[in-house]
């Protein structure tokens, strides 16, 4: 039977299983949104039970949310056999999840590079690796970097040196998984309206909307910007792009 376009409109994800983890707050949660928005049916990870399901609670749609912090390769596991338990494949998965705190090159701890380092390199790592099994073939990768990971970002080393890390991590992996059609890019946001964001403000004594020097377009961003690029890479317009890092920073990088 043909849709009746007007009375469901397809989306550009329409049908597709996703997964985005960090998903209960900021750039994770607006991409949740919008994916199921766009027709998906969204696995969500976040670190909270209680946020998680604040989360689902507040979205329109197909999702499920799992609670488990991605640098625990026991709680990977079960989110993924929680997917193959219910649908047995995995179209889009965006790892998004990690973590930065402002901390002087002085100042760092062995704790603080551990859970830095574990949440944005080994928790995106193994969260791609575990994934693969389930990874339709022609699956699209999106790797949450962030713009620090290009110019440095004083007081934020280890946050800049571990989203260097993703940026060459989907360079290596786009080459390794092309024989499967999936591809792999990475999304570079600058200065995005954000829990994450308003801590750091908060630490400089500084306010969120007018955060140090603000890019050329005079703002921050929004979540809901970055979420749109994620749709963006995740869609079938983008198939022939992989390996790219598409940066969303109002011109910062100019």
């Amino acid at each position: 039977m043909r849709r009746n376009t007007e009375e469901h409109p397809v989306g550009q994800l329409d049908g597709k299983i996703a997964l985005v983890t960090g998903g209960t707050a900021g750039i994770g949660l607006a991409t949740v949104r919008r994916f199921a928005a766009e027709g998906a049916k969204v696995y969500f990870t976040g670190r909270r039970q209680d946020a998680v399901d604040e989360a689902v609670a507040s979205i329109d749609g197909n999702v499920v949310g799992i609670a488990g912090d991605v640098a625990d390769l026991a709680a990977l596991d079960r989110v993924f056999a929680a997917i193959a338990d219910r649908d047995g494949t995995l179209d889009v998965l965006v790892a998004n999840a990690g973590s930065g705190t402002l901390t002087a090159l002085g100042d760092i701890t062995e704790e603080l590079f551990d859970s830095t380092f574990g949440a944005n390199v080994k928790g995106l790592v193994f969260t791609v690796q575990k994934a693969l099994p389930l990874l339709s073939d022609g699956a699209a990768i999106v790797l949450v970097a962030s713009i620090s990971g290009i110019t440095g970002s004083a007081g934020m080393s280890l946050y800049a040196a571990t989203k260097a890390a993703v940026r060459n991590f989907a360079r290596s992996w786009a080459a390794e998984l092309a024989p499967r059609r999936i591809r792999v890019n990475t999304l570079s946001p600058g200065q995005v309206a954000t829990p994450g964001l308003t801590r750091l403000a908060n630490q400089l004594g500084d306010d969120v909307e007018h955060f140090g020097d603000l890019p050329p377009l005079g703002r921050i961003g929004d979540a809901a910007e970055i979420a749109g690029a994620a749709v963006f890479l995740a869609a079938a317009d983008t198939a022939y792009m992989t390996g790219s890092d598409l940066v969303l920073d109002g011109g910062a990088t100019l």
